[in-house]
């Protein structure tokens, strides 16, 4: 995984409204200075900060990684959310500039790949978007199926056409049953070897990948990234132990083991308090971990050495942490 915790104040040089509610927002350095590279598949920690909102949130590139002249993302406005999104939208205006800190990548493109498929769900085409760019470059054999509710609804359009993807992308909308996604004709077809990646609401990608795996595509090929999930943090009551503050505390039934640390003076980084983003990673030393997350790799989970503390709680009665 690729990190780093740079922290940059960035211009808003272009706002981009697209169709389907999304935004598409041009970063610059104010003085016009090059921008840390990134590699496809990477995002930005934004925060957003109006008012009473005052919120981390991770928004994919969706640019060319070989330009480090500018970066660019894509914003849902979902009235769903807690808000980030949506004062977003409000706020970001040509001129302002917006806190960021990455770009991060924790969700890679294998670049050896014979083949490579691209499922993006919506919004979710936006990490998809800079992958096909640098897969094209590459000259690698490829194709990105784009899903939306409704052709009206597809951002992005112009852009597939402008970076010369038009022949890579294959577009499916719900409304018409013509352009509707065969998954499993895609998958039957594939090379072998192919490497899937997902990303687009939960159901969806629950979708593909039940699907891959049953085409015997391995977890090890299959590539995921969750902008967002549900997350149940409720359950028994249990005791963590932070060793290195020497702090210990009862984590309650409907609490989380980052805010209760928190209150007890233990500082742990949390930006999207729903198991994605891993900024909250913490490593265990003692304890089985009832893993709630959508950052860590099943091969991680069954390590048990580390957990997000956002969200996951203990099997047990005690954990201790290297905190």
């Amino acid at each position: 995984m690729e990190t780093t915790n740079k922290s940059l104040m960035l211009l808003i040089d272009k706002r981009i409204d697209e169709p389907g509610g999304i935004v598409r927002l041009r970063l610059r350095a104010p003085d016009g200075a090059p921008l840390p590279p990134f590699t496809a598949g990477a995002h930005l920690d934004v925060h957003v900060r109006d008012g009473d909102i005052d919120l981390w949130r991770q928004y994919s590139l969706c640019s060319d990684p070989a330009c480090n002249e500018f970066y660019e993302i894509g914003v849902l406005r979902d009235p769903n959310s807690r808000g980030g999104s949506e004062t977003l939208h409000r706020i970001a205006r040509e001129g302002e500039t917006l806190e960021i800190e990455g770009p991060r990548n924790h969700f890679p493109l294998h670049e050896e790949a014979p083949q490579s498929l691209l499922f993006g769900g919506g919004i979710g085409v936006t990490p998809m978007m800079a992958m096909a760019r640098r897969l094209r470059a590459q000259g690698k054999d490829f194709t990105l199926h784009y899903c939306t509710r409704s052709r009206s609804a597809t951002a992005f359009r112009g852009e597939v056409e402008a970076a010369g993807l038009s022949d890579f992308v294959v577009y499916h909308h719900d409304d018409e049953i013509e352009t509707k996604l065969d998954l499993d004709a895609e998958l039957a077809a594939a090379r072998e070897g192919v490497h899937v990646y997902v990303c687009g609401p939960q159901g969806f990608m629950d979708w593909v990948i039940s699907r891959a795996q049953a085409f015997g595509i391995g977890d090890e090929r299959i590539h995921r990234e969750f902008f967002s999930a549900d997350v149940d943090i409720s359950g028994d009551a249990f005791e963590v132990v932070a060793e290195r503050s020497g702090v210990s505390v009862f984590v309650g039934t409907e609490e989380t083991i980052a805010k209760v640390l928190a209150k007890a003076g233990v500082k742990v980084e949390v930006k999207c308090e729903e198991g994605v983003c891993g900024t909250c990673v913490a490593d265990v030393l003692e304890g089985e971990i009832d893993h709630r997350d959508h950052f860590l790799t099943e091969d991680e989970k069954q390590e048990g050495d580390m957990m997000c503390v956002c969200c996951s709680r203990a099997k047990g009665k005690r954990l201790v942490l290297d905190l």
